[in-house]
């Protein structure tokens, strides 16, 4: 495991086990989210972002969270595994909300990018049943042949999960 690509809801754990997977297996962490957005929530042009994923993916080694569609195929090719953070609508829901209440709106830099609007609750409410096969989809398109696909449905599974990979890597 040294390319590691993490996708899901929003809420959903991912900068989470990203920021976990970086530091067990001694790769660097990039959080997209940290990467399209400046302080004031301005994009970043969509060239510049994905030439920048193209740059990150060459890297002999790396952890990149985030689902951002319209690039997901080349961290997908590029990956040995795939990290998909499949929780219940329920427990993505509360994830952005309790993460907004433990570390207030705004980018804290750990991937950690905290602004609840309606379009945010609107994608992690519907994301199951709009995005989700769109990212199966690509999965199983641009990674299932070469790629280990881990798919972790709860924060136990994936407690669980980090600790089997923490003792491999010990």
């Amino acid at each position: 495991m040294k390319k590691v690509a993490v996708v899901g809801c929003g809420g959903s754990g991912k900068s989470h086990v990203a920021r976990k997977l970086g530091a067990l297996l001694g790769a660097p962490v990039t959080h997209l989210d940290a990467a399209f957005y400046d302080e004031e929530w301005n994009e970043l042009p969509t060239a510049e972002f994905a030439e920048l994923q193209r740059n990150l993916v060459a890297q002999p080694a790396w952890v990149i969270d985030g689902n951002y569609n319209s690039t997901l195929r080349m961290r997908l090719e590029a990956c040995d595994t795939v990290v998909l953070m499949d929780v219940s609508t329920s427990a993505a829901l509360w994830g952005i909300f309790s993460r907004q209440i433990r570390h207030g709106a705004g980018h804290r830099g750990n991937g950690v990018h905290n602004r609840i609007h309606w379009g945010v609750i609107k994608y992690v409410a519907t994301y199951r049943r709009k995005m989700r096969p769109r990212v199966m989809a690509k999965i199983e398109r641009f990674a299932a042949g070469h790629a280990t696909v881990v798919l972790l449905t709860s924060r136990r599974h994936t407690r669980r999960w980090l600790r089997q990979v923490a003792a491999e890597h010990s």
